[in-house]
């Protein structure tokens, strides 16, 4: 069920930081501020700021992998998928110990 915007006036992020503060702790969802009656800024707790950047990247990253597989027929087994991985971190390895032989 989704929660009620919290929603104050500007002025209480300064008259009432720590009221605003303890706000976005708790609950993990920002309150909004207006000025003269109009939405002016948004503040959130770091977390939830750190969570929300999160998201918007795996949802990106999703709507890419959706978008080049739209774009071919061609689809890959998880062992073909680990075996290629596995293999450019071993790559990423040596190539690390080989700089680190010639420094």
């Amino acid at each position: 069920m989704p929660t009620v915007p919290k929603i104050r006036p500007i002025s209480d992020l300064r008259n009432k930081f720590s009221d605003i503060s303890k706000a976005v702790h708790e609950s993990s969802e920002p309150v909004f501020l207006t000025r003269n009656g109009r939405g002016d800024m948004v503040v959130m707790s770091l977390e939830a700021y750190e969570k929300n950047l999160f998201e918007t990247e795996i949802y990106l990253k999703l709507k890419e992998a959706e978008y080049q597989a739209a774009s071919t027929k061609k689809r890959y087994t998880h062992d073909e998928v680990m075996t290629e991985l596995r293999s450019i971190i071993n790559n990423k390895k040596k190539a690390g110990q080989k700089s680190k032989h010639n420094v």
